[in-house]
């Protein structure tokens, strides 16, 4: 199904936060305090000193395979909680590569052929560094599809990269209220965290991830890191 032109006039869907013009970053750390205690959004935000924002990049997150595999019809592999629980017992990181795999599949399927167009073109334009573009994509992708969850996680991530951390985040917020499971998400977190300097938040975001899969690329070790600098032991 082809995109008209002007058919997606009615502007971008954003979560809004309250204030965000004169305060964003430490609004938007607020809605991650809360994340990370289980709310969706926290009553005061955390004073912070100013955050070293030096440019992140891909290599901070967890980002979907380059291919994913076709699910077959009735298959087992389509129920995300025996998928989780198979995650959690994957007893190597090949086999647990291969669940994460299946997961981001399920993951990706946005039921619309409208949808599916778009998101080829907001990877192209991510491979492009044509950051406002992807995001005006992902905004026509939400659109039509408000529950969808990886357009906000995707948009999450282009926001991420432009450093635009207070949209980052509350689109985070998004993700891991639609799938509080989100591994993804959550480590999208812990990086946003850590750049900021709130050590001690990116250390439990990167251990709930931690918690839905064991074997994770990286994060053991940066939990490793964060958990003997924070607390003075190793773990």
């Amino acid at each position: 199904m082809a995109l008209m032109p002007g058919r997606f006039a009615a502007g971008p869907i954003r979560p809004k936060l309250r204030g965000m013009s004169r305060h964003p970053l430490a609004l938007a750390l607020a809605l991650a305090a809360g994340l990370l205690a289980g709310n969706a959004l926290a009553q005061s935000p955390p004073t912070l000193p100013s955050p070293p924002l030096d440019k992140p990049g891909k290599q901070d997150l967890i980002q979907p395979p380059a291919e994913t595999p076709k699910l077959r019809r009735g298959e087992r592999y389509h129920d995300l909680d025996f998928l989780f629980g198979a995650l959690k017992a994957a007893p190597d990181a090949a086999s647990a590569k291969n669940v994460e795999n299946r997961i981001w599949a399920l993951w990706l399927v946005s039921g619309s052929d409208t949808c599916n167009l778009l998101m080829t073109r907001v990877k192209a334009a991510v491979d492009g560094e044509k950051y406002d573009l992807a995001i005006h994509l992902l905004d026509s992708i939400i659109e039509l599809k408000p529950d969808y969850v990886e357009a906000w996680n995707r948009r999450a991530t282009v926001f991420f990269l432009k450093k635009d951390y207070a949209h980052a985040l509350a689109d985070l917020a998004k993700v891991l209220t639609l799938e509080p499971r989100h591994f993804g998400a959550l480590t999208g977190l812990a990086a946003i965290l850590q750049d900021v300097g709130d050590e001690k938040g990116a250390l439990i975001a990167f251990r709930k991830a931690l918690e839905l899969d064991p074997h994770l690329q990286g994060v053991a070790d940066k939990v490793k890191t964060l958990s003997v600098k924070i607390e003075g032991q190793d773990i």
